[in-house]
């Protein structure tokens, strides 16, 4: 256990950080998870929908360093490569 208070104020910081940073990136999954599901079902209006709250996600993610940028433009890339074969193949 830390005993000075700059140790002890870190550590409260460093939780509330923990926290927050897991539910942004909990929230980013879960949209991911139901955009490939749409992809699956091939539904292209559903799979561009959950696209721009992803990316909308992933942005404000990016600028709040709760993942780093390149990750932020990685997902969206690879998303939006799947979205547009879905819609050539439609």
């Amino acid at each position: 256990m830390a005993h000075k208070a700059a140790a002890i104020k870190a550590l409260r910081q460093t939780k509330k950080r923990t926290a927050r940073n897991t539910l942004v990136k909990k929230n980013i999954a879960y949209l991911k998870k139901k955009i490939v599901k749409a992809i699956g079902k091939k539904e292209v209006e559903g799979a561009q929908g959950m696209y721009q709250k992803l990316v909308q996600s992933v942005d404000k993610a990016a600028k709040n360093n709760s993942i780093s940028r390149n990750t932020a433009a990685r997902r969206k890339s690879r998303l939006a490569k799947k979205i547009n074969a879905l819609k050539k193949s439609a």
